[in-house]
């Protein structure tokens, strides 16, 4: 949830349609269903709030938190972090976070996921797609990405056309 956005197009660049993102997301909660049990989930707004409702559904989880950290605060810059609301108290426990299952769409850095372990060191924390600084963070996910890829999330983007590969498109 913390990759930088790019001043210019990407190099690298990972577009991701809401199919090939649910199939990802039902990917994350099969690796995750021997990894439990897991008695609530707490997704990472906004981006975990998608593959926390599929992961949720596919585990048959049915509390579910959220930790509001902003590290984005506009879409060209990264500002510093902000957790903007807490986990609440009846799904953190006084056990670390045992039995929590921690969602997000991605790991880049790695800053808001040290935030979250920080605040449930005993938590399971798994991300749909990860990069190398970040991954050390995640004990589940799903495909690595190189940390100089942007990923482009459905919810960011609209249709449009997109030159074929050959005519120098990155995406």
């Amino acid at each position: 949830m913390q990759q930088p956005a790019p001043k210019a197009l990407p190099a690298k660049a990972f577009p991701v349609s809401w199919d090939q993102f649910h199939r990802d997301a039902r990917a994350l909660a099969w690796r995750l269903a021997g990894s439990g049990p897991f008695e609530s989930i707490v997704c990472i707004t906004r981006g975990g709030l998608v593959p926390a409702a599929i992961v949720a559904r596919e585990l048959e989880i049915r509390m579910i938190e959220t930790v509001c950290i902003a590290s984005y605060h506009s879409y060209t810059e990264q500002g510093g972090l902000q957790v903007i609301k807490g986990i609440d108290s009846v799904v953190s426990g006084t056990d670390g976070g045992k039995g929590v299952l921690v969602i997000d769409d991605l790991v880049d850095t790695g800053k808001t996921a040290r935030v979250v372990r920080d605040m449930l060191p005993k938590a399971h924390v798994a991300t749909v797609y990860a990069k190398p600084q970040g991954r050390p963070l995640v004990d589940t996910f799903v495909t690595e990405v190189s940390q100089d890829t942007w990923i482009y999330f459905p919810w960011d983007m609209g249709y449009a056309f997109l030159p074929p590969i050959a005519d120098g498109a990155s995406g």
